[in-house]
């Protein structure tokens, strides 16, 4: 029988205290995960952008609107492929005012080309192409609502005030998080119909997709010298520094997240530590005898390491399984219908899963060394005297 088979038996020895210790360590990874996952999605977008798209905005300020005809100059920059523009509608539904979610005025022939992430079918595709008053609504908010194709959908105008009457043409899904699944795609010529005519045919925001990832930051700057001359200009930059530019408002938010996260590995460590010592000190007698009987201080030292890594090990996997569970099976899928335009996929990715488990285990060995180099260091006589 090992050293390591040993020590891991040790930990039923006081089987309560075993149980109270791996507790707290599920409840520490539950915490853990949950905050991590929270930064990741939120940030998600951004690590997933796509390489090869560019956005342009109003130079002064994202709620500034550009000319539509501008869409059609970057079609004409060497290296553009394709390009999309975009209007944000603002709208509320009238059965769940408090709900925030995307509403776009889009085209739909080149917001497919541009985000080739996007999934819906053809026939819902051309469905919605040929109805100026059809939206294409993401799976996410269709299954929160319980809304089908071919349902009437009244949305209330904020920005665009007044009750707005839709025909849902198709539902989508997203191949990758670049794309928010809780979003209504409205047609962009029947919003710019609406808008007095000093009003018209500007939008929100274009999106270009290039020839080249590696061309994407000179495209960029030839974009914006396209403009520079005009009274309207624009600034440009990849997809990942886009996405970047939303988040920078909240990036105090995150790091105060990230940093709580780490406080939790913290508290795992005590609790591991707090364990580990306590079997130590009621075990110094029999460490004693083994010293007595022909084992070196190395063999003291792995037998305590082993049993906390042991305990690391066992409160990671428990905490890792309560947190798969509790985030993709019941919390994941909650926040992604109701807050889908914050976190369009809120599961449990692999990375965290990772990080937690790795860390659970290195700080269970890391909380094992100062009792395990006290033990060691302890004299045999002096290990057989101790009572308690």
């Amino acid at each position: 029988m090992g050293i390591a088979t040993i020590a891991i038996r040790n930990l039923g020895r006081n089987k309560f205290r075993t149980i109270l210790t791996l507790a707290a360590l599920t409840i520490a990874i539950l915490a853990f995960v949950l905050l991590r996952t929270v930064i990741w999605s939120w940030t998600v977008a951004v690590e997933q952008a796509a390489v090869d798209r560019i956005g342009s905005r109003h130079k002064v300020s994202f709620i500034m609107e550009v000319p539509k005809r501008y869409a059609e100059d970057i079609r004409q920059i060497p290296g553009v492929k394709h390009v999309a523009y975009a209007s944000w509608f603002g709208a509320k539904y009238p059965k769940d005012k408090d709900a925030f979610f995307g509403s776009i005025a889009v085209e739909p022939e080149d917001i497919v080309k541009v985000y080739d992430e996007i999934i819906v079918s053809p026939t819902e595709l051309q469905a919605w192409k040929e109805n100026r008053r059809g939206v294409l609504v993401g799976d996410a908010i269709a299954a929160k609502y319980g809304w089908k194709i071919g349902d009437k959908l009244v949305l209330q105008g904020t920005i665009y005030p007044g009750d707005w009457e839709f025909e849902i043409s198709g539902i989508y899904t997203s191949k990758r998080a670049t794309v928010d699944r809780s979003s209504v795609w409205l047609q962009w010529k029947y919003v710019n119909e609406s808008r007095p005519p000093r009003m018209q045919d500007q939008v929100g925001w274009i999106m270009s997709r290039v020839d080249s990832a590696g061309n994407a930051a000179t495209i960029a700057k030839a974009i914006d010298k396209q403009f520079e001359d005009r009274d309207i200009q624009l600034l440009s930059m990849d997809e990942r520094a886009f996405q970047a530019s939303f988040l920078g408002m909240l990036s105090t938010i995150l790091d105060a997240m990230s940093f709580l996260s780490f406080v939790i590995l913290v508290i795992i460590a005590l609790i591991v530590a707090n364990t580990i010592a306590m079997g130590v000190r009621e075990r110094t007698q029999e460490y004693g005898v083994l010293r007595a009987i022909g084992f070196l201080p190395k063999h003291v030292v792995a037998f305590i390491l082993s049993e906390s890594l042991a305990l690391g090990a066992i409160g990671g996997l428990i905490g890792l399984g309560f947190a798969y569970a509790f985030i993709n099976l019941v919390f994941g899928p909650f926040i992604e219908q109701n807050m889908g335009a914050y976190f369009p996929f809120f599961r449990v990715s692999p990375s965290v899963a990772g990080m937690a488990f790795g860390l659970s285990v290195l700080l269970g060995f890391l909380a094992a060394l100062l009792p395990a180099r006290q033990a060691a260091r302890l004299e045999v006589v002096s290990s057989l005297r101790r009572v308690g």
